[in-house]
């Protein structure tokens, strides 16, 4: 009798014991199946390209130019006048955007630092000052050009025009060019991900841009008020314990 029981239990838990795995077999074969068919279909259904707006993101009353698409950092469809009017014409004023924004990134710091210490520099090497009695920087709006010696206008050509050769030599030749990339990155600080570097891209674009005004504003400013930047706004140039006593000594800040 024991036995008879025995012989029986083992039969039912061997039954149980297949019928999982064959449900859990079928389940399987379902869901490969079903993923098949989702795979299938995304390489069958292609992906819609992302809807433009109408109009000019920076200018909303205004129709957004048909070349700029958001593909270019900084990109926020400002062409009011239409100067781009093909892929060719918008990569040529990029170029040369990349171009005069670093330029002039490099004449924002420059010209308030020779303002700063140019007689300094010059007395210690007993030479002449370019800058005038007013501290300001030698510019066509300011006169004073004749000042620089010849050679460093030269050394400036031929410098710009080496570099300009450089580039022109390295987009032709180089598959992976894009505007401005002439492969300088002696600090390794340019990221290796397409979006870091389209971020960084972005910044030195709105970077340029900021200091072509800049630049624009400093010739403007000194050529009106007839005194350096840095002492008509010395408080973004000098340090501000010296700056709050020239105020206070001249009767800007009065003590109470």
């Amino acid at each position: 009798m024991k036995l008879s029981a025995t012989i029986l239990l083992a039969a039912a838990a061997g039954t149980s014991a297949f019928a999982p795995a064959s449900n859990k077999a079928s389940f399987t074969a379902l869901r490969m199946a079903d993923a098949a068919e989702e795979f299938q279909e995304e390489i069958e259904t292609p992906k819609k390209a992302p809807v433009l707006p109408t109009m000019s993101q920076s200018l909303p009353f205004m129709q957004r130019p048909t070349v700029l698409d958001g593909s270019l950092p900084g990109d926020a469809g400002f062409d009011p006048i239409g100067f781009a009017k093909s892929s060719e014409d918008l990569m040529n004023y990029r170029e040369a955007e990349i171009k005069h924004g670093r330029l002039a990134m490099l004449a924002a710091a420059g010209w308030p630092i020779s303002e700063l210490f140019d007689k300094k520099i010059a007395n210690f090497l007993s030479m002449t000052p370019v800058v005038d009695a007013t501290d300001r920087a030698p510019s066509l709006l300011n006169g004073g050009l004749g000042k620089i010696s010849p050679i460093y206008w030269v050394a400036c050509i031929v410098a710009a025009a080496a570099v300009d050769v450089y580039g022109i030599s390295k987009a032709k030749n180089d598959p992976s060019y894009s505007a401005g990339n002439l492969g300088f990155d002696p600090l390794g600080l340019y990221p290796k991900s397409k979006d870091a570097q389209f971020r960084m891209q972005t910044t030195e674009i709105k970077n340029g841009r900021l200091a072509m005004i800049a630049i624009t504003a400093f010739a403007v400013q000194e050529w009106v008020s007839q005194f350096g930047v840095v002492v008509e706004t010395p408080i973004f140039f000098k340090p501000i314990g010296g700056v709050l006593q020239e105020y206070a000594n001249s009767g800007y800040i009065t003590p109470n």
